[in-house]
C-alpha cells in the first residue's frame, strides 16, 4: 500500500450522529483523505457507494487503504479485525473497543499485517491540552480533580447502546476526560469508586473516583450525566506555581484565574492530522491508559442503585 503523498482512500462504518457532527465535516476540507465509500445498517452518505457491512464495502472497493470505525464499541471489534486482515489502515473512534483485551489483539494483528492502528482520543487534541501538559510539567503537583458533568439527552439522544452493557455509560464522556488526565498529569491508577447505576439501566448515570500516584499524588474524579444548563468539562490542579484550571474540555487553560490559552475547538481536523501522519510513517498510535482506568473503574467500583432514567 502507498505511503506517498497522494490522498488516502477511506472508507466510513457506522454513519450516526458523529459521524455527521465530526467525521464528514473535517474529511470534507481534509486534503490528505479522499472519502470513498460508507457502510452502515442506517445511515448513508451522500454522493459515495454505501453499503449494509464493512465486510460488503470492502469486496466492492478494494482500493480503500483506510477505514474508520464509528460504530458503537460493542461492536467495533469484529470489523476491525476484518478490516486490518484485509490490510486496511484502522482510525477507531474512542472509545477503541469494549475491552482492554480486543484492543490488545488488534494491535497485534495491525503489526502482523504491516498498517496502522489509531485510537483516537479527540479531547487529548483540544486546543489548550498541550499548554497544559507543559504548565504542570514545570510545576509541582499538590492535587488535582476532574469535573465532567454534562446533559446526557442533550449529547446522547434515545441512544440506548451506550446504556447497555460494553456502552460505558457516564464513561462515554468520562472516558474523554481521562483521555486529557493521563496525556497531562503524573501515571496514576484508581484506588476507589462509587458508580450510580439506574435502577432500569445496566451502565452508570455518574461516578465518583479516587486515584493516586506512585508518590502519593492525590486525584478525584466526578462524573454526572444529569447536568442541565451550563455544562462542565474540567481538570482542575494545585500547584507550586498556582491554581491550574483547564476547562471547556481542553480548550481554555487559566492559572491563578488569568486565562493564558483560549483557541476555537478544532479535534477532530488534529485527529485525522494525526493518523495520516502514522500512515505514511507506517506506525501505529494505541494508547490504552483511559480505557484501562475504565475498566479498573468498573472492576473496584461499588454498585449503587439509584432511580430509573428515562429519555
Amino acid at each position: 500500500m502507498s505511503r506517498n503523498n497522494d490522498p488516502i482512500k477511506i472508507g466510513i462504518v457506522g454513519v450516526g450522529k458523529i459521524v455527521r457532527d465530526q467525521h464528514l465535516p473535517t474529511l470534507a476540507k481534509d486534503k490528505d483523505y479522499r472519502l470513498t465509500a460508507a457502510a452502515s445498517r442506517h445511515g448513508k452518505v451522500d454522493g459515495i457507494p454505501n453499503f449494509p457491512t464493512v465486510e460488503a464495502m470492502l469486496e466492492a472497493v478494494p482500493e480503500l487503504e483506510a477505514v474508520s470505525l464509528c460504530m458503537p464499541p460493542q461492536f467495533r471489534y469484529d470489523a476491525a479485525r476484518t478490516a486490518l486482515a484485509a490490510k486496511k489502515h484502522v482510525f477507531l473512534e474512542k472509545p477503541p473497543g469494549a475491552t482492554v483485551s480486543e484492543v490488545e489483539d488488534l494491535k497485534t494483528l495491525a503489526a502482523a499485517n504491516d498498517v496502522s492502528l489509531f485510537a483516537s482520543w479527540h479531547s487529548r487534541y483540544a486546543p489548550a491540552v498541550e499548554a497544559a501538559r507543559a504548565f504542570l510539567g514545570s510545576a509541582k503537583i499538590k492535587s488535582a480533580a476532574i469535573v465532567w458533568k454534562e446533559d446526557v439527552r442533550r449529547w446522547h439522544p434515545n441512544q440506548e447502546w451506550i446504556w447497555a452493557p460494553g456502552g460505558f455509560g457516564v464513561f462515554d464522556p468520562g472516558i474523554n476526560a481521562l483521555s486529557i488526565a493521563t496525556h497531562i498529569l503524573p501515571a496514576m491508577f484508581i484506588t476507589s469508586a462509587v458508580l450510580d447505576f439506574p435502577e432500569n439501566r445496566a451502565s452508570p448515570v455518574a461516578a465518583h473516583v479516587t486515584f493516586r500516584t506512585s508518590d502519593g499524588l492525590s486525584v478525584t474524579m466526578e462524573l454526572d450525566w444529569l447536568q442541565t444548563g451550563p455544562q462542565s468539562w474540567d481538570i482542575v490542579a494545585e500547584t507550586d506555581k498556582g491554581q491550574m484550571v483547564l476547562s471547556g474540555g481542553g480548550s481554555k487553560l487559566a492559572v491563578d484565574g488569568k486565562v493564558v490559552h483560549d483557541e476555537p475547538e478544532a479535534e477532530y481536523p488534529m485527529l485525522y492530522k494525526r493518523f495520516a501522519e502514522i500512515v505514511r510513517a507506517g506506525t501505529s498510535d494505541v494508547d490504552l491508559a483511559p480505557l484501562q482506568h475504565v475498566a479498573d473503574a468498573f472492576m473496584l467500583g461499588k454498585r449503587n442503585v439509584v432511580e430509573a432514567f428515562f429519555d
